[in-house]
């Protein structure tokens, strides 16, 4: 009991402090449009009145947390699943394209590393171009992908889920080679010592301690698959998910909804990152891991 307080005490004192934090911001960014209106309704409310108005403007520079917590509420749980207001029917959207490119991702990634563990030549030759991949920006890709793609008559969940996996393969990539390549030089000794073959030390070796680098690379890689996804929604006019829910709320002007469709996708990648760390300690533990 101790212990799940000491976990849980820090994290809601940051949480308390990032809320007070989002009061106070929102004050400030929404008072000089509050000025402007009571400037022109003749009215010069008090402190505590002019703070109340702040928080409560139907389109606020920056909403206050319990306008995106009532909006998050309304559009989650007193709407139907089917509707296109349903952040849960845009966040399974969204979804579909993500796990489908963090699947194409993953296996690509560890392809990869394989590949470049075992291949001198590719290490060299391809290592640094998939680095150098990384530093172009996604919002340059993704319509690139989206309309080449649109040109041979390929549209819908495909292009956007190969936003997902350029995402998300180099994290993969980067901790499978770092996993595959952390056997000590002592253990590859004693597995040649014991006559053993190439695929024996990787599958008994190799793979093995690579298994924490692998899921540890995974949560990275399913957060910036989501990200991913989500950015292949905004040139694509898609009218479902979370992009295409941020996109039109940015025409609108509509920021609580903004934010509220921000906090859905944030919700996502947790529940996504947490169920990866899950799979992992699975894993390890079949594997003879003591639980830490």
């Amino acid at each position: 009991m101790n212990r799940a307080l000491e976990n849980v005490v820090p994290v809601l004192t940051i949480l308390a402090g990032l809320v007070v934090a989002w009061y106070v911001a929102a004050v400030l960014l929404n008072a000089p449009f509050q000025r402007d209106l009571d400037r022109r309704a003749g009215e010069t409310p008090g402190t505590m009145e002019f703070i109340g108005k702040t928080l409560s403007q139907p389109k606020p520079t920056m909403p206050a947390p319990h306008q995106v917590a009532q909006n998050f509420f309304e559009n989650t749980f007193l709407r139907k699943v089917t509707s296109n207001r349903s952040l849960v029917y845009n966040a399974w959207v969204t979804l579909s394209s993500t796990l489908l490119g963090f699947a194409f991702g993953t296996a690509l990634g560890i392809l990869i590393a394989v590949g470049v563990v075992h291949l001198t030549a590719l290490d060299r030759s391809l290592m640094p171009w998939i680095i150098a991949s990384q530093t172009i920006p996604i919002l340059a890709i993704a319509p690139m992908v989206i309309v080449v793609f649109a040109a041979i008559g390929i549209t819908g969940l495909i292009p956007k889920s190969l936003i997902s996996t350029y995402l998300s393969f180099f994290p993969v990539a980067v901790g499978m080679v770092k996993g595959l390549r952390s056997p000590e030089i002592m253990h590859l000794d004693l597995m040649h010592t014991y006559n053993a073959s190439s695929s024996q030390v990787f599958w008994k070796l190799r793979v093995p301690a690579s298994v924490p680098y692998l899921f540890a690379s995974m949560k990275v890689a399913v957060a910036a698959s989501l990200v991913g996804a989500i950015v292949a929604e905004l040139p694509t006019g898609a009218v479902a998910g979370i992009g295409a829910k941020l996109l039109s709320a940015s025409y609108y002007s509509q920021t609580i909804d903004m934010w509220s469709a921000l906090v859905a996708g944030s919700i996502v990648a947790a529940l996504l990152v947490t169920v990866v760390g899950i799979a992992g300690r699975m894993v390890e533990r079949s594997m003879g891991a003591r639980p830490a």
